[in-house]
């Protein structure tokens, strides 16, 4: 595998989890035979926090690269082929003889929550911290997925922090419920401070700090050490603290088809505009937008196209709300 970085560093690099989803919308519990069941409708699509965000951030402008783990089988190469569809740098791209790629399956409500289903394959560590020369090609890193693998690793996750921090990095973490090994605030602590934003959605924040009020949670989470705090609240927005303003948004009004990865194209878009140098709350705008947008086709890099869609969308929502 060629591991060879380009001279000039990328604007953000994406580590975690790679695979492939199976979305089942209008899943209808009542069987039509014995062993059969009925649905609206069944697509594969590409997934995977790390995909979804490199994909989004792309998708925006970003020069993105990616450090996942990928099976040498055909949906491995369904991920590959998308990456480098959207322009997303692949030459980190592990492709791994001994585990397969993932694949989760996923059933979707109509109002586009969604519950998933993982398996052995989603368990296969990779070690982001052996490419130490990948890591710091970056200048700003997406942790897709703190406290699962490959992040749920006390070793791995002090290497690849202490690495980019040492090369100026923004370190950007999104976090996930644990589904293997589980790990806590305490647990990390001592790296925890490395860390720039931390990105949780409601259910997360809740999980790790133990409270129920996005102030609170935010709390929790500055008294680690950690810089700044987003709680991802969904169809309620997001709210934003550090120790020194804090910032509720709500969120765009919009039908909802499918939920998946509007997190992870919240946190893309995120990223890319602190990289363009915007102020918190303008970041805060476009990443809300950006996770709205996702939501309204089935699949987690479907809907959203490009930084002028987001930006008209923001345009004409803000028009709708002054009218």
């Amino acid at each position: 595998m060629d591991m060879e970085t380009k001279d000039k560093k990328l604007d953000i690099l994406c580590i975690g989890t790679a695979l492939v989803d199976s979305i089942i919308k209008g899943f209808d519990p009542e069987p039509i035979s014995a062993s059969g069941y009925r649905a609206a409708s069944g697509s594969i699509n590409v997934g995977g926090e790390a995909v979804n965000e490199a994909i989004t951030a792309a998708k925006l402008g970003m020069d993105t690269g990616i450090l996942c783990s990928l099976g040498q089988d055909d949906a491995g190469e369904m991920v590959v082929n998308a990456l480098n569809a959207y322009g997303v740098n692949t030459g980190s791209v592990i492709r791994s003889q001994e585990h397969p790629t993932p694949v989760t399956t996923m059933f979707v409500n109509d109002d586009g929550t969604r519950k998933s289903i993982t398996n052995n394959s989603h368990r296969y560590n990779f070690h982001p911290e052996q490419y130490p020369h990948i890591i710091t090609n970056a200048k700003a890193l997406i942790l897709g997925s703190l406290f699962r693998a490959p992040f749920n690793d006390l070793e791995v996750i002090h290497s690849v922090l202490t690495s980019a921090k040492k090369e100026g990095a923004l370190i950007f973490a999104d976090t996930k419920l644990p589904n293997f090994v589980k790990l806590t605030l305490n647990d990390i602590k001592e790296t925890l401070p490395l860390i720039d934003f931390i990105t949780p959605n409601e259910d997360e924040a809740k999980y790790y700090t133990d409270e129920t009020e996005p102030s609170k949670m935010a709390d929790v989470f500055l008294s680690y050490g950690i810089k700044n705090v987003i709680i991802k609240l969904g169809g309620k927005g997001c709210f934003f603290k550090n120790s020194e303003i804090s910032i509720e948004l709500p969120a765009y009004d919009i039908t909802a088809v499918d939920a998946t990865g509007a997190g992870d194209s919240f946190v893309a878009g995120f990223v890319s505009e602190i990289l363009r140098e915007a102020d918190i709350k303008t970041a805060l705008t476009f990443a809300n937008a950006c996770g709205a947008i996702c939501t309204t086709a089935v699949g987690a890099v479907t809907a959203l196209k490009n930084r002028d869609q987001v930006n008209d969308f923001i345009l004409c929502q803000t028009a709708t709300q002054v009218s």
